[in-house]
């Protein structure tokens, strides 16, 4: 637990950059993903500034809501931003923009397995927590939370927008899970994230691999 969403974001930013440095170390790459919010742009920006061999390393997204390229909605484009500066660095979006919301899922599924062998193993993932309890975009009632035969998924309509996600096969399988949590609106879904509540979608992501960094508020202190 740390005293700001700012000191959440340089953890973060630092516990991705030491896990790159070994991931690299060890099998010669790294492929991470990232979901989207205020204080991950924030981490991304620091780690942008760390030693990381952006050489070797695939940028992948969470989830992503089906907009026009460079809509704000877009956590592409703030992902691009963010890392504008990394020299060197891969970023392979969703391919949202696509006719088909399933056929782009599949597209990215293949991008997967491209990257990260078949079945896919990421190094690390990225997520944050909604005050709903979800988290990607597995979505409370959403039927994308019971696909267990593919990686990535097309949701429902939510806050206006249909989104593809990762699904927990795809995040369950990562070597790492990093949950990034801030704010006070967090706090009662941070408790049942931490007593394993698998009533709320995040609580159905696995616990064995996963560190949580969250600030003050979102503790509840």
């Amino acid at each position: 637990m740390l005293d700001s969403a700012d000191a959440v974001a340089q953890r973060g930013a630092a516990i991705i950059a030491a896990d790159a440095a070994a991931g690299v170390g060890a099998r010669g790459g790294y492929r991470v993903a990232f979901s989207g919010g205020r204080t991950p742009w924030t981490m991304l920006k620091a780690l942008r500034g760390m030693d990381v061999p952006w050489s070797v390393v695939d940028v992948l997204q969470v989830d992503e809501r089906i907009a026009p390229d460079g809509d704000p909605d877009r956590n592409l484009t703030h992902l691009q931003e963010s890392l504008d500066r990394a020299a060197g660095v891969r970023v392979h979006a969703m391919p949202v923009t696509l006719p088909d919301p399933a056929s782009a899922a599949a597209t990215y599924a293949a991008t997967l397995r491209d990257l990260a062998g078949s079945p896919p193993v990421l190094d690390l993932v990225h997520l944050g927590l909604g005050p709903d309890g979800h988290t990607a975009s597995l979505i409370p009632g959403d039927p994308v939370l019971d696909v267990t035969d593919a990686d990535v998924g097309v949701t429902g309509l939510y806050q206006g927008r249909r989104r593809i996600t990762l699904t927990y096969p795809a995040i369950n399988r990562a070597r790492r899970i990093l949950w990034i949590v801030t704010g006070r609106d967090k706090t009662e879904m941070l408790r049942r994230l931490l007593d394993g509540d698998r009533s709320i979608p995040a609580g159905r992501v696995g616990r064995e691999r996963a560190i949580v960094v969250a600030d003050r508020e979102a503790a509840g202190q």
